[in-house]
């Protein structure tokens, strides 16, 4: 089963691009319904590197221990499509049930000069569950996409050229 986003953002692709990379961008669109933590560092890096990176998921405003995941991500191109891919998943705590994980953004130009259109697409299963998660993925991303329309037009000063 899927969820899907395709937003258009008010920031150039290259912003939005350093945007996604940006660990601190996953927990600011997150809260309050998810936190994250690094696992085995007391900081997240400045972004994010292709490779795995475990962290513990709290949920509810930290509230609630949602266990680890692991969040292994990719980079690829293909012509100016700019791709981010997370082939990780939960490892331990109640998302464990997900047995199959594949989330993917992508970056290209909008229609206007000046933005990106994103694609934010979370594939996964969890056997006879995989409907009742759902929702509750489906209303994440919801949240998920609404707070990364808000914070867009500053990515472009918050993310200036490396």
């Amino acid at each position: 089963m899927h969820v899907q986003l395709k937003l258009a953002l008010d920031c150039p692709p290259d912003a939005a691009w350093r945007a996604l990379r940006s660990p601190s961008v996953l927990t600011q669109v997150s809260a309050p319904f998810l936190t994250f933590e690094p696992v085995g560092s007391a900081r997240f890096p400045e972004r994010w590197d292709a490779g795995p990176h475990p962290v513990r998921v709290r949920a509810l405003g930290g509230l609630v221990d949602a266990g680890t995941q692991n969040i292994d991500v990719a980079f690829r191109t293909l012509g100016a499509v700019r791709i981010l891919e997370d082939h990780g998943g939960p490892l331990t705590g109640p998302l464990t049930i997900v047995t199959n994980w594949r989330h993917r953004m992508a970056v290209t130009a909008g229609a206007k000069p000046g933005t990106t259109l994103l694609r934010d697409r979370l594939e996964f299963s969890a056997g006879v569950l995989t409907a009742v998660l759902w929702l509750g993925f489906w209303l994440f991303w919801q949240w998920h996409g609404l707070a990364l329309a808000r914070s867009a037009s500053g990515f472009a000063r918050r993310f200036a050229a490396d």
